[in-house]
């Protein structure tokens, strides 16, 4: 017998009770450090004393084999290490698709500790292009699936199975000469096991009578390893490897119904975007975003549960890690948005056969909604920058569907009110997203922003023109005064609200020249809408504070003074058809608001007169005061028919107590008209003559004389109809014209066309040069005149080139 076969047979007790015989293991390992070309071959021996131990049930012995294993594995890196750990390797392959619980669990943990733990940061120095860990990766996610009788011995096959997972990952995933462990054949394995133990952990957890033992029982718990081997797995997953890791999270939610209950989904994807690297947040709000997507057929709870996710991980994600697609973020949950807003309506999922039996529920597809609005505002949008946030308000404003317009989103089967309530959840998302702060209110509120969001102020439907208004508020409030004007109340001092008042910047000035008339038509008219109701009517108040301690200047707080009597004279008007609340609203708001911007202007006559007013109207006319109006049950007149004398603010005095202080009386004593434009046409109430019979004031902000107007052409029944038989015929006229040109252009000969186009150029460049003869005029100097036939001094007007200049002017 080969000497290396008797030191072997010398390390096994008689009885195994005993243990390793030490001296002898000595012996052992010493002769495998001298010799270390017979280390495989004392591998393959001790490998196959194992086998035979196992086959017998002599479990003592295999225990000592283990442990020889071990040491010797710990003492010995020579070159041939890769031989004796490819017996290693097959040994406790042995122990493992044993049926004991004990042999898996001892199989294991020498695997664990000696091999994974001890050996795993050791380089060997030639690479096992063969070995193969396909079967401890299943052998061990198969153990931490292990569902033995007992729980103590269940617990810790469980625990097992992870320490296994926990090692293979370790020596493998540095290791390029080694198979790949991100592969999905492996991750699908892997991902899946642990979330398991993860999941019956928290089922553990919420059984426990009481924290006390609660805390006993951790340390058997597989719930805290596992969660640890999870982090580690994810914390060593490089840029390419991000999908493989979270797919099949995304599966095993998918598989088990886990997204309805959200929490440990939730918990799952915190332990995600808490363990990878904060730089490849992005791709995992990515992989949500498309699997929100694929279950965009799936029922509103699941979409729901994916949507929470999403918002708990953008939350978690740094500032900017939603990366290069933030539209395509955006893109998505509205996307979402719009389509659950068509199954609450239609209720049907498209008529797809396969989930078509499903019953809609309106009021999870409500919770739904809700929880993208929230998402887009508390997750995404708080995380972009400023520039990022006004390219996001475009992008929505791109997408709310103006009927008649610009439909930007496509025709579905909820018809009218689908689009309606598209709006809404739009413009709600706009609130959201409007929450930030900007210096630079023309770049907060862009033409292309501003114009089409007061487009939606004209819309019959109060909650847009609520919403409208709400985002109006959130951008121009730089201060948070917002809340100081919630309620409409006659304030005797304004100190006690605390206003923060900064001087108006250029950028500000320069933006109420631009939007300022906007802004004052739409608040016009959103007062005179008999659809506003006491919230309407504050947020309006709320605005018209906004602009005097954001964005006034003298210019204009007069013509805010200008609105405010003008809303006065439009209660006043008995051409409007306004219901008694509306009109006594009106004369509230501008009651509480001539009271604010003449404590702002401290000029004492202004405010002297504003309260009494106010003090004639709490005698005579409580009604047209706020306290009166703006409460729960409003104590109003049946019928509002004569105001007059000392109850109304006079624009004459006014003019004269502000004129005295420098303001410009003349523009004070213009009453203000609100200037009516093609946007009136979506409020869908104007009549045709209506709208042609309307007055447009066009007045230059720099210069205050009007030019004389033209008296308007009367518009009869017979004019209307001529018009539309002329245009009639202008249109076949025009139609016949275009197919005798296009029929010239197929059948002329070249010649002819050339011929047609050469004159049409020349015709062309005599306009030119009678145009320019025109507008050049004859410069004063040094050219001079020239006498025409008849003896008269014909001006000349001479091109820059052929001036003669003196010397010294010539450079």
């Amino acid at each position: 017998m080969p000497r290396y076969k008797r030191l072997v047979d010398n390390i096994f007790p008689e009885d195994p009770e005993d243990g390793l015989v030490k001296a002898n293991m000595e012996k052992l390992t010493f002769y495998a450090l001298s010799a270390p070309e017979k280390l495989d071959r004392i591998g393959a021996y001790l490998s196959e004393r194992l086998s035979r131990d196992v086959a017998r049930h002599r479990y003592g012995y295999v225990c000592i084999a283990m442990e020889a294993l071990d040491q010797l594995l710990m003492a010995c890196h020579c070159q041939s290490i890769n031989l004796f750990v490819e017996s290693f390797l097959k040994m406790v392959r042995k122990l493992l698709e044993s049926d004991k619980p004990s042999l898996q669990i001892l199989g294991t943990n020498s695997m664990f500790y000696s091999f994974f733990v001890k050996f795993a940061n050791i380089e060997e120095d030639t690479p096992s292009y063969h070995r193969s860990y396909d079967f401890f990766v299943s052998r061990f996610s198969e153990m931490c699936h292990s569902s033995y009788e007992d729980p103590d011995i269940r617990t810790k096959i469980r625990m097992a199975g992870i320490k296994g997972l926990q090692g293979v990952v370790r020596k493998t995933v540095n290791d390029e000469l080694q198979a790949n462990i991100w592969d999905p054949q492996h991750m699908d394995k892997i991902v899946p096991s642990l979330l398991f133990n993860l999941q019956s952990g928290e089922r553990t957890e919420s059984r426990s009578p009481s924290p006390l033992q609660a805390s006993e029982k951790e340390k058997e718990s597989p719930v805290d390893l596992t969660e640890r081997c999870f982090r580690e797995l994810l914390g060593r997953a490089a840029y390419g490897n991000i999908k493989n890791a979270v797919t099949p999270v995304l599966m095993h939610l998918d598989n088990h119904s886990l997204w309805e209950g959200k929490t440990f989904a939730v918990r799952c994807f915190k332990i995600i975007m808490y363990s990878i690297q904060s730089q490849h947040s992005h791709l995992v709000i990515q992989q949500l975003l498309g699997h929100l997507d694929a279950n965009s057929k799936n029922s509103a709870t699941v979409r729901a549960g994916i949507v929470e996710v999403l918002l708990e991980a953008a939350a978690i994600a740094a500032s900017g890690s939603v990366g290069p697609t933030v539209l395509e973020v955006f893109n998505t949950l509205l996307r979402q948005l719009r389509l659950s807003v068509d199954y609450e309506l239609t209720g049907s999922y498209d008529g797809s056969t396969n989930i078509g039996t499903k019953i809609i529920k309106a009021h999870e597809e409500r919770q739904l909604q809700e929880a993208v609005i929230r998402t887009i505002g508390c997750s995404f949008a708080n995380t972009l920058p400023t520039y990022q946030r006004s390219e996001v308000m475009l992008f929505i404003m791109g997408k709310i569907p103006v009927p008649g317009v610009h439909p930007a989103l496509p025709s579905t089967g909820s018809g009218p009110e689908g689009t309606r309530m598209i709006q809404i959840m739009l413009l709600k998302s706009l609130v959201q997203v409007s929450g930030f702060q900007t210096t630079n209110m023309l770049t907060a509120l862009p033409s292309s922003f501003i114009e089409p969001l007061l487009s939606f102020s004209l819309t019959e439907d109060p909650e847009v023109r609520l919403l409208v208004l709400q985002i109006l508020l959130s951008l121009i409030d730089r201060h948070d005064n917002t809340p100081k004007f919630s309620n409409i109340s006659i304030i005797s001092d304004i100190s006690v609200l605390k206003l923060k008042v900064d001087k108006c910047s250029r950028q500000d000035n320069l933006f109420m020249k631009k939007h300022g008339q906007q802004l004052y038509r739409h608040i016009y008219l959103g007062c005179k809408e008999e659809s506003s109701g006491r919230q309407h009517y504050e947020t309006l108040f709320a605005l018209l504070g906004l602009l005097s301690v954001e964005l006034a200047n003298e210019e204009v707080v007069v013509d805010l003074i200008r609105l405010a009597l003008a809303l006065q004279d439009l209660a006043l008007s008995t051409d409007e058809a306004m219901p008694v609340f509306n009109r006594c609203a009106v004369h509230a708001l501008a009651a509480a608001y001539l009271n604010l911007i003449c404590q702002l202007t401290t000029v004492p006559a202004f405010c002297q007169h504003i309260h009494e007013v106010i003090e004639v109207r709490q005698k005579e006319s409580p009604y047209l005061l706020p306290e009166d109006v703006f409460i729960d049950n409003p104590k109003l007149p049946s019928s509002l028919e004569k105001v007059e004398g000392d109850v109304l603010f006079l624009q004459s005095k006014i003019t004269e107590v502000l004129g005295g202080s420098g303001y410009n009386t003349e523009r004070l004593a213009t009453p203000y008209i609100p200037q009516y434009t093609d946007e009136d046409r979506l409020s869908k109430r104007k009549s045709i003559g209506e709208t042609i019979s309307l007055q447009v004031e066009v007045e230059s902000r720099n210069s205050p004389e009007k030019e004389e107007r033209t008296p308007a052409e009367e518009i009869t029944f017979e004019t209307l109809k001529n018009a539309i038989v002329d245009s009639v015929g202008m249109e076949e006229q025009e139609r016949e014209r275009r197919r005798q040109v296009v029929e010239k252009f197929q059948k002329a000969p070249f010649e002819e066309i050339a011929a047609h186009c050469g004159a049409r150029a020349t015709l062309l460049q005599s306009k030119l040069n009678q145009i320019f003869e025109i507008t050049i005029r004859p410069p004063p100097s040094p050219s001079g005149t020239i006498s025409s036939g008849y003896g008269q001094s014909q001006s000349r007007s001479v091109p820059i080139y052929e001036m003669k200049f003196p010397d010294l002017c010539v450079y």
